[in-house]
């Protein structure tokens, strides 16, 4: 059973990714387990550069294998903000709140039909042994006036899409990784994990 840390505390995150990686002969943690690690500087200026930055720091300080992923919002009225900086959108700190206020506000006034945005995310599962694989993901939709919903997390709430008459965040973990960006990068990896955990066996 190969053991693998996520890069993140976020429980909601965690759950999606187990439930992505049922039937892999993985067991995962979350950081959390391993008591205060300093946070990595997300110092890349694209979402695949921080996620292999991510990954490369937190194999160092677990001496796991670890999986890390970094994904946004692109909003096309905003020329693709807050993109990798999605979530310190409204400062270091700021929490979901806070960030969907600041996209609410950078929004105002703009009509519904040039609120078109995208969630992108890409993975990177680093080995102990510095075997590098990757993964990314889109998911399209458009930006609400208000939020919608009481699950997920993020920018969930905001993020309408229009074939599922529903928020991200007004649909269950199942659909979400059905359609969401990180649903759809988690599909490609738990694919290539199958096939490099079969290599590895071999």
């Amino acid at each position: 059973m190969k053991q693998m840390v996520i890069a993140s505390t976020n429980q909601g995150k965690i759950s999606e990714i187990r439930a992505a990686f049922q039937g892999l002969p993985v067991e995962i943690h979350s950081l959390a387990e391993f008591g205060t690690i300093p946070e990595v500087e997300e110092t890349g200026k694209t979402f695949a550069e921080n996620a292999l930055l991510k990954a490369r720091y937190y194999v160092e300080h677990t001496g796991m294998a670890c999986l890390a992923d970094d994904s946004g919002l692109e909003v096309d009225a905003l020329a693709g903000a807050p993109g990798v900086y999605s979530a310190r959108f409204a400062g270091d700190a700021a929490s979901d709140e806070k960030n969907n206020q600041k996209l609410l506000a950078a929004l105002y006034g703009i009509p519904e039909a040039q609120r078109s945005a995208r969630f992108r995310c890409v993975l990177a599962f680093l080995d102990a042994d510095e075997a590098v694989i990757t993964a990314d993901g889109t998911c399209e939709g458009r930006i609400l006036e208000a939020p919608r919903g009481k699950g997920g997390f993020g920018y969930d709430p905001l993020f309408y899409m229009p074939k599922l008459d529903a928020t991200l965040s007004e649909i269950s973990i199942t659909e979400k990784n059905a359609v969401s960006h990180r649903g759809q990068a988690l599909k490609v990896m738990a694919k290539k994990l199958a096939e490099y955990f079969a290599q590895e066996e071999a």
